[in-house]
């Protein structure tokens, strides 16, 4: 439900997001110990941000070192008008395109990108850049994660 954001959500509301971010698979008796809250309080609060919309799902985060040696970048994409959802599109087929943001200001589009190594990061690159739609790309190879949260 759109408008459901921090604002309408409680304090435990908030803490108990917090905890699951940090550890999405911790149990309902868990997140109840560590909030004070009893196991169907815990359940009942998640079932209801499920539904109106701050939790919209769960998902894997691999270690950094699963991907030991990869190179990750940030691919800045602007789109010639009217084609970014064409654009869009072509980018979901690239499975090294790992996230995508539209964003305001210079560049359209950036794109969080993984290769095995620096000749793949250059064909990924030259691959996006070649798409019907796209108009320039600049890239930046990312040195290190200082925040992941």
């Amino acid at each position: 439900m759109a408008g459901f954001g921090e604002s309408t959500m409680d304090e435990t509301d908030q803490k108990l997001i917090a905890a699951l971010r940090e550890n999405a698979r911790l149990s309902t008796a868990e997140l109840g110990r560590r909030l004070g809250l009893s196991r169907t309080t815990v359940q009942s609060r998640i079932e209801r941000l499920e539904r109106r919309g701050p939790i919209a799902g769960y998902t894997v985060r691999l270690a950094e070192d699963h991907e030991r040696g990869a190179v990750r970048a940030h691919v800045m994409i602007t789109v010639r008008p009217k084609e970014a959802r064409a654009v869009e599109t072509a980018l979901r087929a690239l499975p090294g395109v790992r996230l995508l943001h539209s964003v305001s200001g210079v560049f359209d589009m950036i794109a969080h990108v993984v290769a095995a190594s620096t000749v793949e990061m250059d064909q990924l690159v030259d691959d996006i850049g070649a798409l019907d739609g796209v108009e320039r790309t600049t890239s930046s190879i990312i040195l290190s994660t200082r925040i992941d949260r």
